[in-house]
Parts: C-alpha cells; sequence; structure tokens
C-alpha cells in the first residue's frame, strides 16, 4: 500500500486526492488529507463570498472525494510554524507529502500611511466575513465600518467581491451562512460610497464580466464611471496598442460594454437623489488610472487616499502623469493580490512566493527531494481559477506516481492519526467535521436563518468534539 499524505483540504489538496484515486498504476494507495483548520474546503468555505451560492455549491464535488473510503480526513493538524509538525516529522509517517498550502498571505502597498487604522487588508476581511478562527469575530465590528466612503484598492476578483458586500444590504446578506458578528456589523455599517480604484485602465482590470455585472444588479446601489478615465484606455477608444499587439481578449470587450453603459449614466446617481432617499442609496464608483501614492491621516485614523494619477505610456505599460488626486475614505481595503508563505522545513523561493520544484517535485539545492511534493498555490504561484488546480494536480500525481516504486520502499506509519495522537495532538476527523455542520446548522435554526458558520476556534473544537452524539 502506498500512503500519501496531503496537506491541505482546499481545491488543490482535494483534487491532488481525486487524481491519487483516479490512477491505475498503484491500485492500493491510502491517502490521508490533512489540514490546520478543524473544517475542509479551504477558500471555497473560507474565501468565496457568501452571496455566492453557486460556487460554494463546489463543496459539494469536494466533498465526494473526502467521504471515499480510501481518504482520511485529518483535521485540526497544523504543518510548519511554532505549533505545528516539521516536514521532517510528517515524513515519517507517510511514503510521500504533497503540500498544497495555497498562498495565504497578501501583497502589501508599500506606500506610507499603510499600517494606519483603518487601514486592512481584504484578505482580512474576507476571512472576518467568511468566519475564518484566525480573524477575531469583532474585527470590523466597531469603527471600521463607521465610514461612510470605503476605498477599494485593486481591480480583480477580490475587490469586486468586498466592494459587493459593502454595498449589499444585511437583509440579503442574512439568507448566506455569515456568522452573527459579520451580519450584524454590516447591518449597522454607514458605509455609503464605495471606490474601486486601480493603476492601469479597464483593459488591464483582472475582474470577470460576471462578478462585474453584479455590481449593478445590487438592489439600492448604483454603480458610476469616469467616461473621462475609460476614453484613456486604447482598448476602449479603439486606438492602436504597442506594435504587434493583439485584439482585447473577449472578456475584456466584455467588460468594456459593461462600463460603457454605466459612463454613459446608466447607474449614476446624483447628490440631490442620494440626499433625497436618505442617504440609503449605497454608491459604488469606478476608478481607473490612480495609483496609490499614500494613505492620509487624520486624528490617528486613515482619512483617505492619495492617488497619482496615470496614462498609458503607449508600451503597453503606464507612466505618472505629476498629477494627483486624493479620495477621502475612513476605510480603505487593499486587494493588490496574495503571496506564498514560507513553511518551515520546506525550501522556499521568497521572490516568486513559491516552493521550488521541478514538476511538482520539490528540490533542495536543485535536486528533487524523495516523497515530497507541491500542488496549487504554493507551486506555481497565486495565478488561475480553482478549476487550475486539476491540471496542476494531475502532473503533480504523475510526478509522484513515476517515483512510487522507490517511494513504496520507505517506511511508513500503520496508523498516522493515532501516531498524531500519541504527539499530543488531537485530530479531528471527518465525524468531527460532520458535527461541526450540525452545529452550523442548529445555530441557523435559532436564529431563523440556515447554517450559520461558527467563527471561532473553541467553537469549532467543542462541536467537533460531540461527534458521537
Amino acid at each position: 500500500m502506498l500512503s500519501v499524505a496531503v496537506v491541505g483540504s482546499g481545491p488543490s489538496g482535494v483534487y491532488t486526492a481525486q487524481a491519487l484515486l483516479r490512477q491505475s498504476s498503484v491500485p492500493d494507495v491510502r491517502v490521508h488529507v490533512l489540514d490546520r483548520l478543524p473544517a475542509p474546503y479551504g477558500l471555497v468555505r473560507y474565501g468565496v463570498a457568501p452571496d455566492h451560492e453557486k460556487i460554494k455549491s463546489l463543496q459539494n464535488s469536494l466533498r465526494a472525494v473526502l467521504e471515499d473510503e480510501r481518504v482520511t480526513f485529518v483535521g485540526n493538524v497544523g504543518v510548519g510554524g511554532p505549533d505545528g509538525l516539521s516536514p521532517a516529522r510528517l515524513a515519517e509517517l507517510y511514503h510521500a507529502v504533497v503540500y498544497c498550502v495555497g498562498a495565504s498571505a497578501d501583497r502589501s502597498l508599500e506606500v506610507p500611511g499603510e499600517g494606519l487604522p483603518g487601514s486592512y487588508s481584504a484578505t482580512r476581511f474576507v476571512s472576518w466575513y467568511s468566519a475564518h478562527p484566525d480573524v477575531g469575530a469583532d474585527s470590523f465590528a466597531r469603527d471600521a465600518l463607521e465610514a461612510r466612503s470605503a476605498v477599494v484598492i485593486g481591480v480583480g476578483n477580490v475587490a469586486v467581491d468586498v466592494a459587493r458586500i459593502l454595498a449589499r444590504g444585511a437583509d440579503e446578506l442574512r439568507r448566506t451562512d455569515v456568522p452573527r458578528a459579520a451580519l450584524g456589523a454590516l447591518e449597522r455599517s454607514r458605509v455609503r460610497e464605495v471606490h474601486i480604484v486601480g493603476r492601469r485602465g479597464p483593459s488591464g482590470a483582472r475582474f470577470t464580466t460576471k462578478e462585474l455585472r453584479e455590481l449593478g444588479a445590487l438592489p439600492g446601489a448604483r454603480v458610476s464611471v469616469d467616461p473621462a478615465e475609460l476614453a484613456l484606455d486604447p482598448a476602449y477608444s479603439g486606438a492602436a496598442g504597442p506594435a504587434g499587439a493583439p485584439a482585447p481578449p473577449a472578456v475584456v470587450r466584455r467588460n468594456l460594454e459593461v462600463l460603457r453603459g454605466w459612463a454613459a449614466g446608466g447607474g449614476a446617481v446624483d447628490d440631490a437623489s442620494d440626499r433625497a432617499s436618505g442617504g440609503a442609496v449605497r454608491r459604488v464608483r469606478l476608478r481607473f488610472f490612480l495609483r496609490p501614492a499614500e494613505l492620509l491621516e487624520r486624528d490617528g485614523r486613515v482619512a483617505g487616499v492619495r492617488f497619482a494619477r496615470t496614462a498609458p505610456d503607449g508600451t503597453g505599460g503606464i507612466r505618472d502623469t505629476g498629477a494627483y488626486e486624493d479620495i477621502p475614505a475612513g476605510l480603505v481595503l487593499r486587494a493588490v493580490g496574495y503571496r506564498g508563505v514560507e513553511l518551515p522545513g520546506l525550501p522556499f523561493d521568497p521572490v516568486r512566493g513559491t516552493v521550488p520544484h521541478t514538476a511538482g517535485r520539490v528540490l533542495r539545492n536543485g535536486v528533487p527531494s524523495p516523497g515530497e511534493y507541491v500542488a496549487g498555490w504554493i507551486k506555481r504561484g497565486p495565478t488561475g481559477v480553482i478549476g487550475s488546480n486539476l491540471s496542476c494536480a494531475k502532473e503533480t500525481v504523475a510526478s509522484l506516481l513515476a517515483d512510487a516504486p522507490a517511494l513504496a520502499l520507505r517506511p511508513a506509519a500503520d496508523d498516522p492519526p493515532a501516531v498524531l495522537r500519541s504527539w499530543g495532538l488531537r485530530p479531528v476527523g471527518w465525524g468531527g467535521w460532520l458535527a461541526i455542520e450540525r452545529a452550523e446548522a442548529e445555530l441557523g435554526r435559532s436564529l431563523g436563518r440556515g447554517p450559520v458558520k461558527i467563527p471561532d476556534w473553541p467553537g469549532l473544537l467543542a462541536a467537533a468534539r460531540d461527534e458521537n452524539r
């Protein structure tokens, strides 16, 4: 029997387990899917916006893999860090280990004032409304949402997600699994204006057309775009780009069509109509060609963002024009990308934010390390969509299977979870996760809602211990 540990139960980890189950060259394989959290599914549970029910339903297909009799879920077991197992210790228990730990850190703006109160990463905001237990339930419940204006820096799907949550009414989120504290804070939120700002033009944005259109469909919200900023973009105006540049891809053309409609005033709302509605209308403004230069301060908190005006440089990039614009805001969320985090005990490339590898085989000093593999973002960087993890996992598994004859000769534990318990860890199995699901369903029923997530470590672990009820 080939015994394999997969570290991480998000899409890349589960797809790796699935690829191992579907192969035929090694008929007898046992897969343990380890996770630091007592709950599976990774970013599908803790990163997908709560109002994106269709994407969240991906949990059903991930669940089918984790419920396979050849797969064992081992939650509440961290790897690396001061409280986790070292990769060397984990390697004592399995013939092979595949690390699918994602890219959990956010990129910084590296501008003055970034650390002011009221300035946060979008990652932290997403984790808060997604009930990640590492983020306090009251992180944004006090002064952060007292701001009337918020700035979201970035023009990808994460930026659109957080802007949409800020602009969406709490009543609409009540039917989702948003935790109680977050729902209450969003219900009391005073944010009425959300600026989504990118340093490039709309053709350089990374949001999908579906995400963009959702903004325009928000009840009680209006979207506006500055036509002058659209006109700067060569793709918008039809002007020729750099010599030999290809035509804009279809997604860019579709996005420009949506933005063109908003720029024409179809979704705009003026100050007078906002006042007439008692300030109930939330406005979403998409801004382009503005590069963050400094976060402004007043009374010890963030008070706005100073942006440098940019323009196309004629070669596909941008240049500063020397002009600046200040946008007042009491809340700033940066959504400019993720970075991989070094896992102590594994080699790490700090420039790329990935583990060095060849076709998924971990490289130590440039040489493949027997029994160590990577898949997902920690392998290739934070690129692609959820489905991109399928081909990535298959490549890594192909490498592992090619190495399987030699790997099977290595020692491996008969019962790794029992060994983990003897080492003082308290792994949460699949039964513990099902108990958490039951507890979240019961919590939701008590609140007159569907399942509501438990947002803290004590609550999750207490629920998991009730697995035999």
